[in-house]
């Protein structure tokens, strides 16, 4: 026997939460159909100041559960999780914005094998959701497929079915609005099974609660952060490459330049130098920063690392394997181009002429301390990350 357990968090709620119980407790044919026997409701009234419990409690089929102060939305749901009975767990708002109607269907992806459910308010159906939300929604949505590397539509829908063993891997979660795109997030990076159902979305009784400035930068601030304690490799490394690509884009230009003939640089022309100069540092030392920061989360969560840059491995070796010789390579040929500047110098070529050269030579010299210095600090957290296993090994436990 399957039983879903329908958690509905309610904060002054009083106009809309009677219709959406009872929606919910008449979807029971429908979950029977697709093999769900049983239906428990549970609404956490979250410190309401109006007569939301009130009502909940008069309601047949509903169990009530009471904050004496507000928690927040997330709070209100992971107490209706902590009591919920059922093997499939799923929730909505309680002001009628969600359709209750639709929770066979999603209970029915969930029992073909999905570990988490989306009702999805953008993949086609009718929906009367506000521009600035879908504006929103479009922005996070796309953040999260950038950073997760999947396909994500609606990562802040509040309206899911999830199996009750996927709480322990997405845990722990946030108290406020932010829960959802945070649950989202962590998803994708566990690499669950997600799929989204389109839904229908109303307009909601009464005032709503969200703020489209404050809760939205909440939103994004959330869904950075919880992939940074995954993958930091991805963002950080994406960020880098496009770093690393905009300076070498500057210097063919310049090569090209000079090769045409062009000896001289006008103000653009220094500008883009600088440009690539600040560029190029800065790329090298985010790009590693994120690989370093990738150790450094395995060693916490204890596994390998699990993301990468791509998703999957690109080198036979791991690139951070040669930091080292790379490092080593530009700091010889910095060194190279500055004993030579020195040389044409003394010579009596103009520093007009040198100027480029020993420039050249500054970052190629930064750049290789840099990549050195991470060299040597990723070795070392190999090291530690590989030290329980070898341990184990040498004392016979594995």
């Amino acid at each position: 026997m399957t039983t879903l357990t329908v958690v509905i968090p309610a904060y002054n709620e009083e106009d809309g939460i009677a219709d959406i119980a009872h929606r919910v407790l008449s979807a029971r044919d429908g979950l029977v159909e697709v093999g769900v026997d049983n239906l428990e409701l549970i609404v956490v009234d979250d410190g309401s100041k109006d007569r939301t419990a009130e009502i909940a409690q008069s309601i047949e089929g509903v169990t009530l559960i009471q904050h004496a102060q507000n928690k927040g939305y997330g709070g209100a749901l992971k107490t209706g999780f902590g009591q919920a009975q059922g093997e499939l767990i799923g929730f909505l708002d309680a002001d009628g914005t969600y359709p209750p109607e639709h929770f066979p269907r999603l209970c029915q992806e969930a029992l073909n094998g999905s570990d988490i459910v989306v009702g999805s308010r953008r993949s086609g159906a009718d929906s009367h959701m506000p521009p600035m939300r879908k504006l929103g929604n479009f922005i996070w949505s796309n953040l999260l497929t950038i950073l997760g590397n999947k396909r994500v539509q609606d990562p802040a829908s509040g309206m899911r079915v999830f199996k009750r063993e996927a709480l322990e891997r997405i845990y722990p979660l946030p108290d406020g609005l932010n829960l959802t795109p945070v649950m989202s997030t962590r998803a994708v990076h566990e690499r669950l099974l997600v799929s989204e159902i389109p839904i229908p979305y109303a307009e909601r009784l009464g005032r709503s609660k969200l703020s489209v400035v404050h809760d939205g930068t909440l939103f994004l601030q959330s869904i950075i952060w919880t992939a940074l304690t995954y993958n930091p490799v991805r963002p950080l490394g994406l960020i880098g490459a496009a770093m690393i690509s905009l300076a070498g884009l500057i210097g063919l230009g310049l090569i090209i330049t000079r090769l045409s003939g062009v000896t001289t640089l006008g103000g653009w022309g220094v500008f883009a130098v600088f440009t690539a100069m600040v560029s190029a540092v800065a790329g090298i030392s985010t790009f590693a920063l994120g690989v370093t920061f990738n150790y450094m989360v395995s060693i916490f969560h204890k596994q390998p690392i699990r993301q990468g840059l791509f998703g999957k491995p690109v080198f036979k070796t791991p690139l951070n394997h040669h930091f080292g010789w790379v490092g080593a390579l530009g700091l010889a040929v910095g060194f190279l181009l500055a004993i030579g500047s020195l040389a044409l110098g003394v010579n009596g070529w103009p520093v007009e002429r040198l100027w480029l050269y020993m420039l050249g030579s500054a970052m190629l010299t930064l750049v290789g301390i840099q990549l050195v210095i991470y060299w040597i600090l990723l070795r070392v957290l190999e090291e530690l990350g590989q030290r329980e296993m070898l341990t184990k090994q040498d004392l016979g436990l594995l």
